[in-house]
């Protein structure tokens, strides 16, 4: 599917920018907010769409906000970003991640635009990442004023699907974006917002406040009531207004657009794409899509009372991934789109693939393949995964998995025969095996992979597991060294095709590094094929499948920029033979 040229619409005439709108709290403190209005607003109110963040909208996502804001204000809506507490030029200090207080303020911030005599007292909420976890938060409160949410690369489940855990497994991402996430904290206000006289106070409480926040999660490493706070599947009930939620797959958070879809109450449709941590109508793979036309959509039947139709449209768009060699990055993706109309659909099923030898089958193998199998990984097998979640820089950053045989160098393998068929996987599957292992705490990684013919390998999911977490996240227990244990690995959600010709194969190792904190000791996982095997969703039927076609891509005019340094994304892994020792260097410079 090849990418259009975007159409850049310029509004600059048609729409008024507030560059400061100051938004009172009850407590005194005010918060920071940019407005882009229509320009006949006051007259003809509209409705307001709020993106509520920490990464300050005077720089920090100030590209981004020139394109959608304006585009938003020109097609009818008023277009807020608001700096959280303590962020950018808000007052206050940042706590932590989606803290109550953080919820609270938005539900005050909803009510105050809902007033404003350019308001039609209607508020949608839109925001990925950070604002799209805020979103869903804030929509299970239940404001009045907030009719519908957008919610994009975001979570239910802030324990097993944040940056900061995986199947129980430290994730390094937790170090990464903590670092991140108190560079953003240090950040001073700007003198020309608060004034000469305040600035420079406002800048000293900020620093005086910070938290080291990698120590602050890491102290919670089992889910507890600090993950279980803004975690909207503990009452997916409490959200009432309509969500559209979308994702990415070479993203971190997919699993939230299936559980959304699936279990509110409320209308919610979802979308996932090929792109990586990025607003679809830029997104990276491509094809990106007319995405700011798709929250037209959204808005103008939810918030107008317009019929739109996007209460007919399929539950699920799946961008539907070929087989494609591995590279550091990728340009473009093809394949195709997947409207299905209920989820779950009772056009994929579940195939299981069985353990046998160094074999995968549809059957079961015969007794005499079922010799125990050991297995510890080399600690430098992960090397090849990419990042836990790819932000869809393109040819500037090396984000995504490489060819996967050297980390299959250091797993255990079973391959499937060549497909004579086709197989696509649609959805999230699991693999369930009989383990043991030597020591009382151990984590295993799987991969499902496909081996082109002429031997690269592609990854196509993967999932992790800290064995001590098998039973609960809540309440972990050691394991007993020699004794089997039954256990299930929850695999990332993916929609792509296996063609003719190809292998399946799935890897399992006792390492995943450095996407995940390695066990305390080295161990030796025994694997009982006998025991074990794959449950793959596999697309068997399109009957009543719709067609999915978006608008072409558009956004207002980007903001004018100069670079005055470039900067350099790399990774690099540095293997020193003598001591045996490696290092994994990732340099991440904007310039």
């Amino acid at each position: 599917m090849s990418q259009k040229k975007p159409t850049i619409r310029n509004y600059k005439r048609s729409v008024d920018n507030i560059e400061l709108a100051w938004i009172p709290m009850s407590d005194g403190r005010r918060l920071a907010a940019r407005l882009v209005l229509p320009k006949n607003a006051v007259k003809q109110p509209v409705p307001a769409i709020l993106e509520y963040i920490p990464y300050r909208r005077r720089d920090g996502t100030r590209p981004r906000d020139e394109e959608v804001m304006y585009w938003f204000a020109a097609n009818g809506y008023a277009s807020v970003r608001l700096d959280i507490s303590g962020s950018g030029d808000s007052e206050g200090l940042i706590e932590d991640e989606y803290v109550k207080r953080e919820q609270d303020d938005a539900i005050e911030a909803i009510a105050w635009l809902a007033k404003q005599d350019w308001c039609s007292g209607a508020v949608g909420m839109i925001g990925i990442s950070w604002g799209g976890f805020n979103g869903l938060q804030v929509a299970a409160r239940r404001p009045p004023a907030l009719k519908a949410v957008i919610s994009l690369c975001s979570t239910v489940d802030r324990y097993n699907d944040d940056a900061h855990l995986m199947g129980g497994c430290l994730l390094n991402e937790t170090m990464d974006w903590g670092s991140a996430f108190f560079t953003y904290g240090s950040l001073p206000p700007d003198p020309e917002m608060v004034g000469e006289r305040k600035w420079r106070a406002m800048w000293r409480d900020r620093l005086k406040g910070l938290k080291l926040y990698p120590a602050l999660w890491m102290a919670h490493q089992r889910r507890d009531a600090f993950w279980k706070h803004g975690s909207v599947k503990e009452n997916f009930g409490a959200i009432q207004c309509p969500v559209l939620a979308v994702s990415g797959w070479v993203d971190g958070y997919t699993s939230a657009v299936y559980e959304l879809v699936e279990n509110l109450n409320s209308p919610c449709k979802g979308i996932i794409g090929p792109w990586g941590h990025k607003y679809p109508h830029m997104g990276v793979p491509g094809p990106a899509i007319g995405f700011l036309q798709e929250c037209k959509r959204w808005w103008d039947h939810w918030l107008k009372d317009i019929d739109t139709g996007v209460d007919k449209d399929p539950d699920m768009r799946l961008y539907l991934q070929e087989s494609k060699k591995p590279a550091p990055h990728f340009d473009n993706r093809e394949g195709r789109w997947l409207g299905i109309p209920k989820w779950p659909s009772a056009g994929i099923k579940t195939q299981t693939f069985h353990f046998g030898g160094d074999a995968l089958s549809s059957k079961p193998a015969a007794k005499s393949r079922h010799t125990h199998r050991t297995i510890c990984s080399p600690q430098i097998t992960g090397v090849a995964s990419g990042e836990w979640c790819a932000y869809g820089l393109g040819k500037i950053s090396p984000e995504l998995p490489l060819d996967q045989r050297q980390d299959d160098s250091g797993s255990m393998v079973f391959d499937s025969v060549p497909l004579s068929t086709p197989l696509s996987i649609v959805g999230e599957g699991s693999v369930k095996l009989r383990v043991a292992s030597d020591k009382p705490q151990a984590l295993v990684a799987v991969r499902v992979n496909g081996v082109h013919p002429d031997g690269t390998v592609e990854r196509i999911s993967y999932g992790l597991l800290n064995l001590t977490h098998r039973d609960s996240h809540a309440r972990p227990s050691r394991l007993k060294p020699g004794v089997f244990y039954d256990v299930t690995v929850k695999l990332k959600g993916i929609a792509q095709t296996v063609p003719v010709g190809h292998r399946l194969r799935i890897a399992i190792s006792t390492s995943y590094w450095p996407m995940a904190w390695p066990s305390p000791d080295p161990a030796t996982l025994t694997i009982d094929p006998a025991g074990s095997h794959a449950n793959l969703p596999v697309l068997r039927s399109e009957k009543g499948f719709k067609p999915v076609k978006f608008d072409p891509v558009e956004y207002a005019t980007p903001l004018k920029m100069t670079a005055t340094e470039t900067g350099d994304e790399s990774r690099e892994l540095i293997h020193t033979i003598d001591n045996q020792t490696s290092r994994f260097v990732v340099t991440r410079d904007d310039g």
